[in-house]
């Protein structure tokens, strides 16, 4: 992989500027295929210091209560990733309001895993070309690092492919969080120590305070970034296969687990619109769980099962 150090000015300062806007430099001709994929250092250093600033945890301590906000934002988080950027803008599993979709896109945005849009189209993508030249994170490829987090270092990946999310580019407010993706983020971030800073003044004997509850959400952020990652590498690698996909896809129970029902991997490429992902009893899926209760709630609904057919096909 090349590196982007070297890179000239001119590439040095829109990978600056794509801190703040995603969707700069959009009118740049799209990368050859076959290129070799490049290190954009710049722009991912943002994501290197979010690692670094866990270290911060030695001088803000810990607390129960900061432990216990960062398991819940990890687990509210981690639902807006697996409900609603994969199985509802990813593969329209189920129907929601124009007003929920906005409101889940933003809560999800706060996980720092870039936008709505962009997160569908790569994701789009992978299903296209899974496990093939065209895949943007293939484990078989070009190895486990790549597939877990080189692969959206490089430039290559950076850019949103419209083309590929015409259906949700006609709203404005998705390209609004998709186009300044870093915005949500902060937002939150300057919530999160604001909070703490009233529990410090108003509740002391919770025993937090504005930089350590801010510390232990970016801890969440860290651990659920490399959770939702697995879904492209280990996924791939380590399980079992239920389903001859043409891929290398697997279930795993204990990603499922840790991501709220996504390492039931083989069942989803086997049958990706469902907005279920554990097919069987048994197959624990707490997303489908609380998807099935924003339904009740009727926020959500019209949720695609698993066809009788689908499940007919598996091997074991």
């Amino acid at each position: 992989m090349k590196s982007g150090l070297a890179a000239p000015r001119g590439a040095r300062l829109l990978a600056l500027r794509r801190w703040f806007d995603s969707w700069a430099g959009a009118e740049e001709p799209e990368p050859q295929n076959g290129s070799v994929p490049r290190v954009d250092w710049l722009r991912c250093l943002p994501f290197l210091l979010l690692h670094l600033s866990c270290l911060l945890v030695v001088w803000v301590g810990f607390s129960w209560t900061a432990l216990c906000f960062a398991v819940g934002a990890y687990l509210v988080r981690m639902f807006a990733i697996t409900a609603f950027y994969h199985r509802y803008f990813s593969h329209r599993a189920f129907k929601t309001s124009r007003a929920a979709q906005f409101c889940f896109a933003a809560l999800a945005g706060t996980a720092v895993q870039r936008g709505p849009l962009w997160w569908a189209a790569h994701h789009r993508e992978h299903h296209q070309n899974a496990d093939t030249g065209q895949d943007p994170h293939s484990p078989s490829l070009r190895g486990f690092w790549w597939s877990h987090v080189g692969w959206f270092t490089a430039r290559e990946h950076f850019r949103t492919r419209l083309a590929r999310v015409k259906d949700l580019a006609r709203f404005p407010e998705l390209c609004f969080l998709d186009r300044f993706d870093v915005l949500v983020p902060l937002l939150a971030a300057a919530a999160v120590f604001g909070v703490g800073e009233l529990c410090a003044r108003f509740a002391p004997g919770l025993g937090t305070n504005g930089p350590q509850l801010l510390v232990w959400g970016l801890i969440s952020t860290v651990v659920l970034f490399h959770a939702t990652f697995t879904i492209n590498s280990l996924a791939h690698v380590i399980g079992k296969r239920r389903f001859a996909t043409p891929d290398t896809s697997r279930n795993n129970r204990w990603l499922a687990l840790f991501t709220l029902g996504e390492g039931w991997h083989n069942n989803h490429h086997h049958y990706p619109a469902s907005a279920r992902q554990g097919f069987l009893p048994g197959e624990l899926d707490p997303a489908y769980w609380g998807l099935v209760v924003l339904r009740a709630l009727g926020i959500v609904w019209d949720l695609k099962p698993v066809p009788p057919a689908v499940l007919e096909r598996r091997r074991d």
